[in-house]
């Protein structure tokens, strides 16, 4: 927790001098995402408000929204935790990034695309690669997935995916091998990148349905496996 603590503190800059429960929800949304807070760790009020420097009631507030986005879950007398997914959460998950992304790409219109965001995700990603970092290629991978959705221009539907990204996070949490989750997507980014490079929006939306038909697949294994193992690290 110290190190997540200092990084929070670092965070406290950000936050200015119109510090809101939005502003602080934005900040441990990001944390989540990134991985600094696995499923099932207890949110400390005191820790997390001292180190951003923010009220108690502010801090509640953002845990308050947090808890509306699924990220988060109150216990009663036992405090804030991060939230540890289902199975039937990781499947809902997939199905709503199935209907977003897929739209997303179908809806592109005529080529040139706007390619830097997705461009930057892969190289960030071989680079984690190239390192043996696969926590890193696992967030290079969502970031390649929150630049396909930003393709569409639609705040609203970027906001939508923000959450859905950082509960797709979690799930990652519970893979026991993560090089074996995340390497083999580095190649089909790469490949859907370079089909709309090309201007064919029709294959990248097959390579990305049966991309998140497989990764579906392979989380949702991981899951059912650690049921059967007495449902360790499982809500």
């Amino acid at each position: 927790m110290a190190e997540q603590l200092t990084g929070l503190a670092d965070d406290r800059a950000l936050l200015g001098r119109t510090s809101t429960a939005e502003r602080v929800s934005d900040i441990l949304r990001s944390r989540i995402a990134e991985g600094y807070f696995p499923p099932g760790t207890r949110l400390s009020e005191d820790s997390i408000g001292g180190a951003l420097g923010v009220s108690r009631n502010t801090l509640r507030e953002a845990f308050r929204l947090l808890t509306h986005e699924r990220l988060l879950v109150h216990e009663l007398n036992r405090g804030v935790f991060v939230r540890v997914l289902t199975v039937e959460d990781v499947e809902d998950i997939y199905r709503t990034r199935g209907l977003v992304e897929c739209a997303v790409v179908r809806g592109l219109g005529e080529p040139p695309y706007a390619l830097e965001g997705l461009a930057a995700a892969v190289t960030a990603g071989q680079l984690a690669a190239v390192e043996n970092d696969w926590k890193s290629l696992g967030t290079a991978n969502i970031h390649f997935h929150r630049e396909l959705v930003a393709l569409a221009g639609s705040a609203r539907t970027d906001e939508l995916m923000r959450s859905v990204f950082a509960e797709l996070r979690l799930a990652f949490h519970l893979v026991d091998d993560p090089r074996r989750l995340h390497e083999p997507y580095l190649a089909r980014n790469r490949q859907i990148l370079q089909a709309l490079q090309a201007g064919d929006r029709d294959e990248a939306e097959r390579l990305l349905a049966v991309y998140l038909g497989d990764s579906l697949e392979r989380v949702v294994e991981v899951y059912r496996r650690r049921v059967a193992q007495g449902g360790q690290g499982l809500g």
